[in-house]
């Protein structure tokens, strides 16, 4: 099962979602990549921070404490209080089309970074809520594309994608960012090596990555991401039209049980049939996620 980590630089800190840089990139086309590593960098506590690339390990440096997994799933509370427009969601001013194809159902798209710790975290209470999504509602993964090592992790999403292999790959890429901390540099040679130990072919991996049509899709996350106001992560757009943000008090758990709360909405605006009242269970957590 995917362990959670609980890196020495996260014990310092608060936070529950990675930001973007406060600059943004000249161009996403064709993103240099960053001679820094994909770690986040160590952030003042509670209040999110840039999300600068860290110094690589030193030599010899302890390796990272690890928690338990996530607890199995329990329904969310039927007395928690209703989520808080403002502070838990945020109504998108102009709904945007959704990321996957309409298909009449209820889309939720997360917009994360294997370079973020707190996707890493986030992840086990995924796996666990998508297994489990009602007929009405699809979710949909969404690389953030925030310039620098950001791209470069977002362009290794697609190609996996394109490949075939981004579903047997996608929870052993985190655990290699963060439990055996392969990644030092956050250069695309490096991430294809961590593809490679995963089984897929290195040099075709590197090729796909810098292809026509990853290039495409990285520009297409890029404004998706504009549009919908997405300015860290994780971060989930419900129907393109609502913006679920992680709260200290709610965690990764309240998250999810706001986007329940939203797709039950989005049900009564367009009179689909309903499905369950609470949505998918979701496992408890305490208020970060951890």
């Amino acid at each position: 099962m995917f362990r959670r980590l609980l890196a020495p630089a996260i014990l310092l800190a608060s936070l529950s979602a990675c930001s973007q840089p406060a600059t943004p990139p000249a161009s996403d086309a064709a993103a240099t990549p960053a001679a820094a590593p994909a770690t986040d960098a160590t952030a003042a506590a509670a209040a999110p921070a840039p999300a600068t690339d860290a110094a690589a390990p030193a030599e010899g440096a302890t390796p990272p404490a690890t928690a338990e997994a996530a607890t199995p799933p329990a329904a969310p509370d039927p007395n928690a209080p209703e989520p808080r427009v403002g502070t838990d969601y945020e109504a998108i001013a102009v709904p945007q089309p959704t990321w996957g194809a309409a298909d009449g159902k209820i889309e939720l798209a997360e917009v994360f970074s294997y370079q973020c710790v707190h996707c890493a975290e986030f992840q086990p209470l995924v796996t666990q809520y998508t297994s489990k999504l009602p007929a009405d509602v699809r979710w949909e993964y969404v690389p953030a594309a925030f310039g620098g090592t950001w791209n470069d992790f977002a362009r290794a999403y697609f190609a996996a994608d394109v490949m075939g292999v981004q579903k047997r790959t996608h929870d052993a890429v985190f655990n290699g960012v963060f439990i055996e901390q392969k990644i030092k540099t956050g250069k695309p040679e490096e991430i294809a090596d961590l593809y490679a130990g995963l089984g897929v072919d290195r040099a075709k991996f590197l090729a796909t990555m810098s292809s026509f049509g990853v290039t495409a899709k990285l520009n297409r996350a890029k404004q998706f991401g504009l549009r919908t106001g997405v300015t860290a992560t994780p971060t989930l757009i419900i129907n393109g039209k609502w913006r679920v943000n992680v709260t200290t008090d709610r965690g990764f758990k309240g998250m999810l049980e706001t986007a329940n709360f939203l797709i039950q909405k989005e049900r009564a605006a367009s009179a689909n049939v309903p499905g369950p009242a609470t949505g998918p269970a979701i496992a408890a957590s305490s208020p970060t996620g951890r």
